[in-house]
């Protein structure tokens, strides 16, 4: 299948796809097509939420269960096996929208709705190729925007610098094996994004490197290479991923898989968090962050609950 994007750009044809987070599953549709498979999205389209009334409620694990997950990640960092995971759990939800609603109601730079399977309102971009040159944007760091002087403390905190590095390095070495001149072209920027009723602080680089005049010939490969995405995996990624898969205890799925849009011309893509699936007609959320062996269990459970939010 990626065999296929790669001849669709090649030949210039518009198309999405998505991925599962590991980047085994790859879904992909003519943009002429995504109708018919009950397929929506948008990407940097910035619209106004619908203020109604509605319920929410989120049921998470508790957090002596996250804290004995949190813990067996701190006993593999210890043992040099890695040094940032992004540790997820699902929550389940009650919400009297439909998940086409909550689609439509969300306000994200990039957003899916795959029909009533999934939906994704997600803040991160994943990779944007544009004049030959790739750029990827991890994000990684959150402060709640209502703390006072919430942007200077989250970029002045040890922890979340050192986490960032880490990203950021990860990344410049995932790049590099697509591109060359490799360069960090902002570090460590910060965004105000909405989170429900509340409004979060991110903290987010951007590096970018040269693909060359050839690059929609090798499209799939460039993609397959960079998956699972770095900022919701960690560091090394494929000793952390396989942590990752021993100690979550629940399938990703496609919540931190990514999904892509191609117009031809430019390729934009995004990570699938701010995630919401139906499982037999229940509502779940999966959210998580980054640790590291600075990290402290009750920061971290309070910023996975954090990003459980719709709109």
């Amino acid at each position: 299948m990626y065999d296929e994007l790669t001849r669709l750009a090649v030949a210039r044809v518009p198309f999405l796809f998505y991925t599962d987070f590991k980047g085994e599953k790859l879904h992909l549709f003519k943009l002429d097509e995504l109708e018919q498979h009950g397929i929506s999205y948008q990407i940097n389209t910035k619209l106004s939420s619908l203020n109604e009334k509605y319920l929410f409620q989120k049921r998470p694990v508790s957090f002596e269960s996250y804290k004995t997950k949190f813990s067996k990640v701190i006993e593999k960092i210890k043992e040099g096996k890695t040094y940032l995971l992004n540790l997820t759990q699902p929550t389940s939800i009650e919400c009297q929208l439909t998940l086409e609603e909550i689609y439509k109601r969300a306000v994200a730079p990039f957003k899916l709705q795959v029909g009533n399977q999934f939906t994704c309102f997600s803040p991160e971009r994943f990779i944007k190729i544009e004049n030959c040159r790739i750029s990827t944007f991890p994000m990684k760091g959150t402060i709640d925007a209502s703390i006072p002087n919430a942007e200077a403390k989250i970029l002045a905190n040890p922890k979340e610098m050192a986490e960032h590095i880490m990203i950021v390095d990860l990344l410049r070495n995932d790049l590099g094996i697509v591109a060359k001149d490799i360069r960090v072209d902002k570090f460590r920027y910060t965004e105000k994004i909405k989170a429900g009723k509340k409004e979060l602080i991110q903290v987010s680089s951007q590096i970018s490197g040269d693909l060359g005049e050839d690059w929609r010939s090798k499209l799939g490969e460039t993609i397959k290479s960079l998956l699972p995405a770095g900022s919701i995996s960690g560091t090394p990624k494929k000793s952390t991923v396989t942590i990752i898969e021993e100690i979550e205890g629940y399938e990703r799925g496609y919540f931190t898989g990514v999904f892509g849009v191609y117009d031809g011309d430019v390729l934009e893509s995004g990570v699938m968090i701010r995630f919401i699936e139906n499982q037999d007609g229940k509502l779940v959320y999966k959210s998580g962050g980054g640790i590291t062996l600075d990290s402290d269990a009750e920061s971290e459970y309070k910023e996975m609950i954090d990003k459980i939010y719709i709109v």
